[in-house]
C-alpha cells in the first residue's frame, strides 16, 4: 500500500462575497512516516522528506514531531503506523497547504487524524481531529490562511484514509453560509522509479507551482475588489515550538 503516489486534482471554490473557483493537477505522496521512501541517488532531488518541513521543524524526525504535538495536546502516544499524505520536497522546494496524518493503534485500529496547515506567510498550525467512521470531523478555525477571510467559523472536514482512490474535502462554514470549499481527489499510482519520473515530467516543479498558483489566484481576487483582512499575530502551538 505504501509508499504510493496519487495523481490528483485539487479544487478551490469560493461562493462569496465573490464567486471564484479553480482546479489544478499535481501529485501527492502517501508514506509511512517510520519507513520513508529510499530513492536512488539520482532521483533524490525529486522527492525529499525532511522533519524541518513538518510540525515545529526542530524534531529529529517527522514521527518525533508528531509525538511532541500529540503530547502537548494531552493525547496518548501513537503505538501503530502513521500514514502521511503530503507533497515531497522537489528540487529544494516544498509547500504543503495541507498535510494529513492518519494515526493507528498497534493492532491497526484507526485513531486520531492530524491536519497540518501551512499558509503562504511561512506559518503553520495543526488540528487534532477525531473523525467518525466515514472520516468526517468538525473543528473551529484557528489559523489565518486566506487573506480574504478572518479567523472565524468552523471547518467541516471529510478525510477518509486513502485507498485506490483519494477523496478529501475541507469546507469552511461561517455565519450566513459556506463561502469556501477545497477538494482533493486522485487515484493511486505505484511509487516506482518509472511512476515518479512520469509524475515529475507531467508536473515539473510541482510544489513551486502550487504556491505560485495560490498567490496568482489571490492577486485575481484582490483585483476583483476583495478586501484583505488584517493578519493577526500567530503564536506557535505547544508542541510546535
Amino acid at each position: 500500500m505504501v509508499p504510493a503516489l496519487y495523481d490528483c486534482v485539487i479544487g478551490h471554490a469560493r461562493t462569496g462575497p465573490v464567486r471564484h473557483s479553480f482546479r489544478f493537477r499535481t501529485y501527492l505522496w502517501l508514506v509511512d512516516v517510520d519507513r520513508l521512501p529510499r530513492l536512488p541517488r539520482l532521483l533524490r532531488p525529486l522527492a525529499g522528506f525532511r522533519s524541518r518541513d513538518h510540525f515545529g521543524g526542530g524534531a529529529p524526525s517527522i514521527r518525533a514531531g508528531l509525538d511532541r504535538f500529540l503530547a502537548a495536546r494531552g493525547a496518548e502516544p501513537v503505538t501503530g503506523r502513521v500514514l502521511m499524505l503530503a507533497h515531497a520536497r522537489v528540487l529544494g522546494h516544498v509547500f504543503n497547504p495541507l498535510t494529513v496524518y492518519w494515526c493507528h493503534d498497534a493492532d491497526g485500529t484507526p485513531r486520531e487524524v492530524v491536519a497540518e496547515v501551512h499558509n503562504t506567510y511561512g506559518e503553520r498550525h495543526c488540528y487534532l481531529l477525531h473523525p467518525d467512521e466515514r472520516g468526517r470531523a468538525d473543528t473551529a478555525k484557528e489559523f489565518y490562511v486566506s487573506p480574504f477571510f478572518p479567523v472565524d467559523g468552523d471547518y467541516r472536514m471529510r478525510l477518509p484514509a486513502p485507498g485506490e482512490r483519494l477523496s478529501l474535502t475541507v469546507r469552511l462554514d461561517r455565519e450566513g453560509g459556506t463561502p469556501f470549499t477545497a477538494t482533493v481527489s486522485g487515484r493511486r499510482q505505484p511509487a516506482s522509479t518509472a511512476g515518479l519520473l512520469r509524475a515529475a515530467v507531467r508536473h515539473p516543479w510541482s510544489t513551486l507551482m502550487v504556491s505560485a498558483g495560490i498567490r496568482l489566484h489571490g492577486a485575481v481576487l484582490y483585483m476583483r475588489g476583495l478586501p484583505v483582512r488584517p493578519r493577526p499575530r500567530h503564536d506557535l502551538q505547544e508542541g510546535l515550538r
